[in-house]
């Protein structure tokens, strides 16, 4: 009884972890974003988390975690709505309610990294549908092929706590969105890249620091138990991949724009997190300092790829969650207790198959919203900003008498 009651205070220690990451996401978005458009991004990051929880309640957690009929299959559902007495897959080392939560938490957050990349230019209401078919529809079929007992972890596909599930999911929505929509007004001009300056750098910086922080919940209740050893070698490995992320991000900013960018060194952080993710149970800490430094360089190299292609993600969501989910995913079968190439193959196939159904999904959804209501605001709005037009107030108010 003492293990059950200490394994759940630990679980809805991380609840409350991975529900500030939402702050920090807003924090992110917001300050890496026009200023002209910060109420409309917090409008977005506020009711994000609420359409999640709400529509993970009504579908996706019995979606995600059904009683697969037939054994581990593709596709299943267990009924509407929360019922403990539905037999769910769950982890007996707490109850149903604390299991619920916090992957009600984890659920969210994949539409919250769509709402960075498309940020800007995105009509609210497109993007409030979209997240109530990806949250409630599409994360959570996807996830229960792994984590629900389906068909993919059955083949051996392996994802800890969701570099791919989770941040390559969002990652391949991002991607789906940016395509549709298209870049902003005046970012790519006579084939050079306009920078858009942020409204607030020190928000951005608190933003990352708020997730990381989050993390330690995001991964270290993965465990879903309290398990000292498994525990406190995950949060190690989060930590360390993490810092050697901002190391990467920094060493590989200065070499590609010849100064000391911060903004790599944030996303840099990110990426370091993002890629750990996966397979931070199994690693060694030095394993750890090198997925964490790697994915601070690719997280750079992705966002000048992107540019080159003319695919204009707002702050940066598509090379963190998406390249360094990937790499994140793949690393297991590179490095740590799963490494081989039977594993690296498995993965492989994981990465395939959950991203295209994450991206031909999430750019149907676009689709249609773009041939039906549509996906962008006008030139007008966009121009002189979102806030005014869509919210009739500005986020930044200081006045002087």
């Amino acid at each position: 009884m003492l293990e059950l009651t200490t394994s759940n205070v630990w679980m809805m220690l991380c609840i409350a972890l991975v529900f500030i990451m939402h702050l920090g996401f807003a924090c992110v978005e917001s300050g890496f974003t026009q200023s002209k458009n910060t109420v409309n991004i917090l409008f977005k990051n506020t009711l994000t988390p609420a359409i999640g929880l709400v529509s993970y309640t009504i579908l996706g957690f019995n979606l995600m975690y059904p009683d697969f009929a037939d054994g581990p299959g593709w596709f299943d559902f267990s009924g509407f709505f929360l019922n403990d007495n539905l037999g769910l897959a769950y982890n007996p080392s707490f109850t149903y309610w604390t299991s619920f939560l916090f992957q009600a938490m984890f659920a969210a957050t994949a539409a919250t990294i769509v709402s960075g990349a498309v940020a800007e230019r995105v009509k609210i209401s497109a993007y409030l549908i979209f997240t109530i078919l990806f949250v409630g529809f599409v994360y959570p079929a996807i996830g229960s092929w792994t984590w629900g007992g389906g068909a993919l972890g059955d083949m051996g596909f392996y994802d800890f706590a969701g570099s791919t599930l989770v941040h390559a999911v969002g990652g391949w929505g991002a991607l789906a969105g940016v395509i549709v929509l298209g870049p902003r007004l005046g970012k790519y001009v006579n084939g050079k890249v306009v920078d858009k300056p942020g409204s607030s750098v020190p928000l951005a910086t608190i933003g990352v620091f708020l997730l990381w922080f989050g993390w330690f919940g995001f991964n270290g209740g993965s465990v879903l138990s309290a398990d000292p050893a498994k525990t406190s070698l995950v949060l190690v490995n989060t930590s360390l991949a993490a810092a050697a992320g901002a190391l990467g991000g920094f060493l590989m900013g200065y070499i590609a724009f010849k100064r000391l960018d911060l903004g790599m060194v944030l996303n840099g952080v990110l990426a370091g997190l993002v890629g750990i993710t996966a397979g931070a149970d199994l690693m060694l800490p030095g394993s750890s300092l090198l997925i964490g430094f790697i994915a601070g360089v690719l997280v750079v190299l992705s966002a000048m790829t992107l540019d080159k292609l003319k695919l204009d993600d707002a702050v940066g969501a598509i090379s963190v969650h998406l390249t360094c989910g990937i790499w994140g995913t793949l690393v297991v079968g590179i490095f740590g207790d799963k490494a081989g190439w039977s594993q690296f193959v498995d993965q492989l196939t994981g990465v395939a198959i959950c991203g295209a159904a994450a991206f031909g999904s999430a750019f149907l959804i676009f689709f249609l919203l773009k041939k039906t209501i549509g996906v962008r605001v006008s030139a007008e709005h966009e121009t002189q900003g979102l806030d005014s037009h869509e919210h009739g107030i500005r986020g930044y108010t200081i006045t002087h008498e």
